[in-house]
């Protein structure tokens, strides 16, 4: 019982037990501790703590005087709750205190009552506990985890940059930029200037502390102000690090360039270089302005850190831009020309490639001058992006052009492109060398005024009208080119004078909700609303593939579009030939007066070998069908005859002991180009001559 009455009443100690554990307490050093009566006044502290070192906390002090020694602005308003409240007051999150004279801590604070035997309370513990460092070491984490998470998602250069900055900006730095070698934002590997000795950079991406960019400081485009010689220029160009914790102006330095390198108020720079697969692609730099933190080496280690992340991903988005470039040069080389003024149509086709990482693709349009002013549209979409894809589209629009200039209707030119493919080899793991492929092909006829197409499958085309309304065509679509043995079906439609067609890839109508049907209703619309018939067609096609901003293109597009001009009826003849020996002096009878009715005088005497040559060879090997005759004016005179003969005609070099044999050879002299082409019944021989130069 003696012992028992002894004990400190709450504690359940021996009074001399109670007397060490409280000196032990106000000894150590770890936890700040803080004793106010109740009047807020400060009656013991630890002074020997470490926070207090920094924090002027003394014996005697009221609580106002606190917030202005700890940077807390509410611990005042804290203590005084605490004396009314009936549990202590312990904070769940850490709070930010500035230390007067510069300096940031994270103090976990906590407040007890000193509860009285009976009345007011006598007074309250205030423990600080410094978690600056736990703190810290927990947002690092974070920085680390987030940009690994963050940064990469992209492979366009400058978009990777700009992910860097936001990372660190506010949480870590008030201001930070992003400086690439020029050849980085090019898709090239960088390389020093040999007359400099470094590595021309430019200015990628900012992110300022505040809602804009300081204007003194270089913005993103233009080349930073680190003159050689400077220590952070030869550090950076060794691939160090570059630290000053503390920036002090001397009384020798350029006012001029200061501003443009160094922003107002700042006074700590950490700079540190982008270092990938040993290539120096840049740097990141670091101020801090408001934040009186200076950097220090742990800020270096997690800068060089997150930087060698980032870097390895503006790598990758470097070498994506150069294969993407070289795909896109590779297929611009292989598409047709923008424009065509042919006689037939006025032409403008356009490939747009999309921004996502799937990049080129193997979409292509062509237009393909014909036999007799006709004019071929074509328009194909290869399966699949990048060089394989455009290589492929290269090969097929080969074929295509090939084929075209045999004359083959639609139908059977898809056929023949179809058994092409399925001979095409495949690539060394076994599959075929094109995984899909669709094609449209159009044929479009000025003397007749008629277009006849065929689709494997490949979207239908859309005609606009005079009247500027637009309509799609009606065709049985076949099937993709490398199915096989699968017709393709031949559609004849009339187009009236100026109507457009539109040819275009499933890029231009299916969106990220792959609706193809509301695609195609919208691209309907579009037509009409851009009024392609009336407008150019440069100006038409650019809106067309003007996607709004809400529609982001997951696709490439192509987009072919022709205004056809029908030839005046004046402009073409034709004649029927009998099938006797005489019609050949009266065929040359009816060419030469439509010349001089039509003022081309001065071809008639061409005119006349090439008529003779073409009908005595028609007569010779045509069989008994009927022959005719037919003069087109266009930009070019066309000499055609027909006859009932599917024999083809064969240019040979005759010896100078036959007596024929020449007839095809002199064609081939005299005229531009010639060939020949083939109907269900019969065949056509056609020329083609130069008009004479107008003189003035």
């Amino acid at each position: 019982m003696h012992e028992q009455h002894r004990l400190v009443p709450g504690l359940g100690l021996p009074p001399e037990w109670a007397e060490q554990l409280a000196a032990s307490l106000f000894t150590q050093d770890s936890i700040g501790l803080v004793v106010l009566d109740a009047d807020l006044r400060v009656i013991a502290v630890n002074a020997d703590a470490a926070l207090f070192r920094r924090v002027a906390v003394r014996i005697g002090d009221h609580a106002d005087t606190l917030p202005a020694a700890l940077g807390i602005d509410d611990v005042g308003v804290l203590l005084r709750r605490a004396l009314t409240a009936d549990a202590p007051v312990i904070g769940r999150q850490p709070l930010v205190a500035h230390i007067p004279g510069g300096g940031t801590l994270h103090l976990r604070l906590a407040i007890f009552r000193v509860p009285p035997r009976e009345g007011p309370p006598r007074g309250l513990l205030l423990t600080l506990h410094d978690v600056t460092d736990q703190v810290r070491a927990e947002s690092r984490a974070d920085i680390v985890h987030e940009g690994a998470a963050t940064i990469g998602g992209s492979l366009d250069v400058t978009e990777t940059a700009q992910q860097l900055v936001d990372l660190l900006v506010p949480r870590w730095a008030d201001l930070a930029a992003v400086d690439l070698a020029r050849a980085v934002l090019d898709g090239d590997e960088p390389v020093r200037d040999p007359a400099t000795g470094y590595t021309p950079a430019i200015r990628a991406a900012v992110a300022p502390g505040g809602a804009q960019w300081p204007v003194d400081l270089v913005p993103v485009g233009q080349a930073p102000l680190v003159p050689p010689g400077r220590p952070e220029a030869l550090t950076l160009e060794r691939g160090a690090t570059w630290l000053k914790p503390r920036v002090v102006v001397g009384p020798g330095q350029d006012p001029d360039t200061l501003r443009r390198v160094l922003p107002v108020g700042g006074h700590s720079i950490l700079a540190v270089p982008l270092f990938a697969r040993g290539h120096l692609l840049g740097a990141v730099q670091l101020w801090r302005t408001e934040r009186p933190d200076a950097f220090d080496e742990d800020d270096a280690r997690l800068l060089e850190e997150v930087a060698s992340r980032a870097a390895l991903s503006v790598d990758n988005a470097r070498r994506y831009t150069r294969e993407r470039r070289v795909a896109l040069a590779l297929q611009h080389s292989l598409l047709a020309g923008a424009s065509t003024g042919a006689p037939a149509a006025e032409t403008f086709g356009a490939y747009l490639p999309t921004a996502s990482a799937a990049g080129v693709g193997g979409d292509w349009y062509d237009a393909i001058p014909l036999s007799s002013l006709r004019l071929a549209l074509v328009v194909g979409d290869v399966v699949g992006h990048g060089l394989a894809a455009s290589g492929t589209m290269g090969r097929l629009r080969t074929a295509v052009q090939a084929l075209a200039d045999l004359d083959l209707p639609p139908d059977e030119l898809l056929t023949h492109v179809d058994d092409l493919i399925l001979r095409l080899p495949g690539d060394p793991g076994g599959s075929t060398a094109i995984a899909g492929a669709t094609c449209l092909y159009a044929e479009y006829d000025p003397v007749s005024g008629r277009c006849r197409m065929a689709s494997a499958g490949h979207l239908p085309p859309a005609v606009v009208g005079p009247d500027g309304r637009a309509r799609y065509v009606e065709l049985e679509p076949g099937p993709p080119l490398g199915v096989g043995g699968m017709p393709f079906e031949l559609t004849d439609i009339a187009l009236e004078p100026g109507s457009v067609l539109v040819l275009y890839s499933d890029g231009l109508v299916t969106g990220p909700d792959h609706d193809l049907d509301g695609g195609m209703r919208t691209l309907l619309d579009r037509i009409e609303h851009v009024d392609a018939t009336h407008r150019d067609l440069a100006d038409a096609a650019r809106d067309l593939l003007d996607a709004p901003a809400h529609e982001p293109r997951d696709d490439d597009a192509t987009l072919l579009l022709a205004r056809v001009h029908p030839l005046p009826e004046g402009d073409s003849t034709v004649w029927a030939l009998p099938t006797d020996p005489a019609c050949v002096g009266q065929a040359r009878d009816l060419a030469v007066r439509r010349l001089a009715e039509w003022g081309l005088d001065e071809l008639a005497f061409t005119t006349e070998l090439v008529v003779s040559e073409l009908v005595t060879n028609a007569l010779r090997y045509g069989g008994d069908g009927p022959i005719t005759l037919r003069l087109i004016r266009g930009d070019v005179l066309v000499c055609e005859v027909s006859d009932g003969s599917n024999t083809q005609p064969r240019l040979r070099r005759a010896r100078t002991t036959d007596e024929g044999g020449r007839g095809l050879f002199l064609v081939a002299q005299l005229t531009r180009r010639w060939g020949s082409r083939y109907r269900q019944h019969g065949k056509t021989i056609w020329a083609e001559q130069s008009l004479p130069t107008k003189r003035c």
